[in-house]
């Protein structure tokens, strides 16, 4: 059996185009341009690359784009205040607060502070209760990127067999309300799962988003299953070289046995930020009182 590789930059690329287009439809017939605005506080490395690479994908869609750097040592009540004035000015129709913050600011209280209609992270408490009712929510981005993913090579979910294993609020959690909005059968598994092998055996659709380098070996997936491998584990390379980027999957084992797979890099990674797009969309429409956007 030869697995289809599930390619990343080619979907995340039609996916980021659709937007483009829908943006330019909305500024045409309303004369609305959906703005996102990205909060960056201090300077880790990892951050600074996504905060770039969120500002540039942005621009192309044709979408405006506000920045906001503050220091490692902002004072949270500055913070929130930022935030307050985002969600009051009308260009901003998406905010994001790139996470993890620096230590000594809490989190929670700022993901609570975003207004719900600008959650484009989806993390607010309100977006996940509408996701968990079947309402209307911006959903987080990396588990929107995974559905969307698993529908390249299945038409439709309904019925599938449907393992997540993980349980996090970013991607585990919000995973599985959106797998049952698609009639599948979902098991979330995590670290406490009893046989972990044999549940996945079981799965038809395998989402790997544990944080575990490789992980998930190749005899755990039924032969023919859809493997999204949602892992990005930074990996010292053995001759003291660049670091490798390895999943949460054995990808190597699991290509000889999965009808489909996601790789890393190249899968689920590029689609988060074009996610991010799809939600500014929505949200903008949603504000507006638009209808829900071709995307």
């Amino acid at each position: 059996m030869t697995a289809r590789i599930i390619d990343g930059k080619i979907i995340s690329a039609e996916l980021r185009a659709r937007v483009a287009a829908e943006v330019t439809r909305i500024k045409t017939d309303h004369g609305i341009t959906p703005g996102l605005a990205v909060v960056l506080v201090g300077s880790d490395p990892a951050s600074e690359v996504y905060v770039r690479s969120k500002h540039k994908q942005t621009q192309e869609a044709g979408m405006a784009s506000f920045e906001h750097r503050l220091p490692a040592d902002v004072p949270q009540a500055e913070l929130l205040a930022l935030i307050a004035k985002l969600n009051a000015d009308p260009a901003v129709h998406g905010i994001l607060v790139q996470l993890p913050l620096p230590k000594g600011l809490d989190s929670t209280a700022v993901i609570d502070a975003i207004d719900p209609a600008k959650d484009v992270d989806g993390l607010n408490p309100t977006n996940a209760g509408r996701l968990a009712s079947g309402l209307f929510a911006l959903t987080p981005c990396t588990p929107l990127g995974c559905i969307i993913m698993a529908k390249q090579v299945h038409a439709s979910l309904e019925g599938m067999n449907a393992i997540v294993i993980g349980r996090s609020n970013l991607v585990g959690k919000p995973l599985v309300q959106l797998l049952l909005n698609e009639n599948a059968t979902v098991t979330i598994a995590h670290s406490r799962s009893r046989d972990l092998p044999a549940l996945c055996r079981q799965a038809d659709l395998v989402f790997a988003a544990v944080g575990k380098a490789e992980m998930v070996k190749g005899d755990w997936i039924k032969p023919g299953a859809t493997v999204i491998d949602v892992g990005i584990n930074r990996t010292p390379s053995p001759d003291g070289g660049k670091d490798k980027l390895l999943g949460d999957v054995a990808f190597n084992e699991a290509k000889e046995v999965v009808g489909a797979i996601t790789p890393v890099p190249g899968g689920v990674g590029l689609m988060t930020v074009a996610c991010l797009l799809v939600n500014t969309v929505r949200a903008a429409s949603a504000i507006h009182g638009l209808p829900k956007p071709a995307v």
